[in-house]
């Protein structure tokens, strides 16, 4: 009887130790995933496009740097931003502003991130990222495996796979399957034509499978776009043209007067109605959520 009396407490002691190992598993793992998240939130990005990529991934950084023209956050993100610590511009970041903010990790853009970086590395572990090798997809899945969001990252680019393949069928019933192109930027200075590198080319030559017009491929690959006269515009010959004015007055006006050129009215994708005025943002945001925001407007237009 006794034998058996021991047994019976010695399962229940058992049962109750495995009972309170577990509470303190879950309680660890908890605090864990508490951290996790607190770190998360006070990430300090000084890259508007590693901004977005966060973004994408549902993590809103403590602080970012913001548009060097707009001396804001990017007009297509910005609501996604409200509490979220501004950090000066790009090429100059507001060094005590990111003090004050006590970020817990440091995302730089190697191109603008300067020879010292110890000074960031001081504040924060840092990492810093090199924008101009791979592709906005390759970025998001480094930032996601910092961050522990792997499987957030992979399922966006599957997302954006699927929809840029709608998109292009979309287009391919608009302008045929052989219709090259171009896009273009007016500027209150200057006329400038889009290469084959980022912003625009990656999305438009490979996401939407266009055929770039004559002569972009020949563009600097070093340089995103060209400067160019309007008298060369014909020897793109192109069958649809991509065009983004700039937001200010002189651009706009710049704009009209172009339009009432006889060498704008000669171009082929003028007289058939396949000039598309598209927002500098998205479309010049090569970042995750730039490119899904930009593929959504390109689905929106093919869609009427």
């Amino acid at each position: 009887m006794r034998k058996k009396l021991f047994i019976l407490i010695s399962c229940m002691l058992m049962v109750m130790l495995s009972a309170c190992g577990q509470n303190n598993a879950d309680t660890k793992t908890a605090k864990s995933k508490e951290k996790e998240n607190s770190e998360e939130s006070r990430i300090a990005s000084l890259s508007i496009h590693l901004t977005n990529d966060l973004l994408a991934l549902g993590i809103t950084p403590a602080g970012s740097v913001i548009g060097g023209d707009l001396k804001d956050f990017l007009p297509h993100v910005k609501d996604q931003l409200k509490n979220t610590k501004k950090l000066g511009i790009v090429t100059d970041p507001d060094m005590e502003a990111l003090l004050e903010l006590k970020p817990s990790k440091i995302y730089l853009d190697k191109e603008y991130a300067g020879q010292d970086v110890s000074k960031y590395k001081k504040i924060a572990p840092t990492h810093v990222f090199d924008l101009n090798e791979g592709t906005w997809r390759d970025h998001l899945k480094s930032i996601g495996k910092l961050v522990n969001r792997e499987k957030e990252a992979q399922e966006f680019i599957t997302d954006y796979e699927k929809e840029s393949k709608e998109v292009q069928d979309l287009i391919k019933k608009k302008l045929g399957g052989n219709s090259k192109v171009m896009a273009i930027r007016v500027t209150a200075k200057e006329l400038r034509v889009f290469g084959t590198r980022r912003p625009m080319g990656p999305i438009l030559f490979q996401d939407l499978g266009l055929k770039p017009a004559n002569g972009i491929e020949n563009i600097d690959k070093n340089q995103p776009f060209e400067v160019i006269s309007q008298e060369v515009l014909p020897d793109f010959d192109a069958d649809a043209i991509f065009v983004i004015v700039n937001r200010d007055d002189q651009a706009q006006t710049a704009f009209k007067e172009l339009e009432k050129t006889a060498i704008w009215k000669g171009l082929k994708a003028v007289k058939e109605k396949q000039v598309y005025l598209i927002p500098d943002q998205p479309w010049l945001d090569y970042s995750a959520l730039g490119n899904k925001m930009a593929l959504d407007n390109a689905k929106e237009i093919f869609s009427k």
